[in-house]
């Protein structure tokens, strides 16, 4: 009798956990359908690794601001056209000074003025290069955004941020949006699950590591490094405007490798955990302090170089300027 009880006991154990996760399921199903029912395709929804920005604010415009349900709510985002200040890090001085700025999908451009009242932009980044990721430890601020565009084939970087964290993610998603527009342009025949993953990138990698020169007989520096898609570049400070040099990662099938380890004839003194990577041209040589740190380096780039050059990404490597 005791065991027969003991079975039953178990079994409906067993039902109830099986039925809570189904009406847990039902229920985050019924609130998905009412709360996410006109999610832009464009927008941005963060996953568990994200800044705690993204994560707060994908919550309050689903169940606070009910964005989803009432598409008049999404205009600040999806109008085409925005315009506002942000405080923009001087690329000289380092100092945050507001900034207006406009995103206009009818010019393809964002635009920033360095005085409210000024005709002139001080600088126009075309949406077709444009990029925008949240680094708010980078930055130093909560809600600090990195944008990047490409000049002369070169990457330009803006560091931005409000104090109004609903102001920042609007102005992220209306990046997104100009780029999605532009990219539908672009490439007609694409679906949106195709076009999405364009629409803004976060960096493969980035850290410190040491460099060498091209002839290999110069010191190594110590360099701040950003992996971004197939641009390796590198800094003096993480938060220069303009990367002392950049390296296309091409593919394996280009002729493009990287090497645990330093060539035996390298001289001066560096870190202890080299890499080499070869390219067509020449050899760059890198040295990371620790040993896990080689090893993610070693397998950022090899995800890159495992990966085949898409037909522009030729074009980009044919014009693509090597700086020491």
């Amino acid at each position: 009798m005791v065991l027969v009880c003991l079975c039953v006991c178990v079994l409906h154990s067993l039902i109830c956990s099986v039925c809570r996760q189904l009406m847990a399921a039902v229920g985050n199903e019924a609130a998905k359908a009412k709360y996410e029912q006109k999610v832009p395709a464009f927008y941005y929804r963060p996953k568990h690794t994200d800044c705690k920005l993204l994560r707060e604010q994908w919550i309050r415009a689903r169940y606070e601001r009910n964005e989803f349900e009432f598409i008049e709510k999404q205009e600040p985002y999806s109008a085409g056209y925005r315009e506002g200040f942000l405080w923009k890090r001087g690329r000289d001085n380092g100092q945050f000074l507001s900034r207006k700025f406009i995103l206009s999908e009818r010019e393809g451009a964002l635009k920033y003025f360095n005085k409210q009242d000024a005709r002139d932009p001080k600088a126009v980044m075309k949406i077709e290069t444009l990029n925008a990721t949240f680094q708010p430890a980078k930055i130093g601020n909560p809600y600090g955004l990195q944008i990047t565009y490409l000049r002369d084939n070169s990457t330009r970087n803006i560091f931005v941020y409000h104090s109004d964290s609903k102001e920042m993610v609007d102005w992220f998603n209306a990046i997104r949006a100009a780029r999605f527009h532009y990219l539908q342009v672009a490439f007609p025949g694409a679906s949106d699950e195709e076009l999405v993953p364009k629409l803004t990138r976060s960096f493969m990698k980035e850290g410190f590591m040491e460099k060498t020169g091209p002839k290999h007989t110069e010191g190594f520096k110590k360099r701040w490094f950003t992996m971004d898609d197939r641009r390796l570049m590198y800094f003096k400070d993480p938060l220069d405007a303009y990367a002392r040099g950049e390296v296309f990662i091409g593919s394996k099938e280009n002729s493009y490798t990287v090497l645990p380890g330093l060539p035996p004839s390298t001289q001066g003194q560096h870190w202890n955990h080299g890499i080499t990577i070869v390219t067509p041209d020449r050899k760059f040589l890198f040295a990371c302090e620790t040993e896990a740190e080689q090893k993610d380096w070693i397998a950022a780039f090899q995800r890159v170089i495992n990966r085949p050059m898409r037909p522009q990404e030729y074009a980009v490597e044919a014009h693509f300027k090597h700086k020491p």
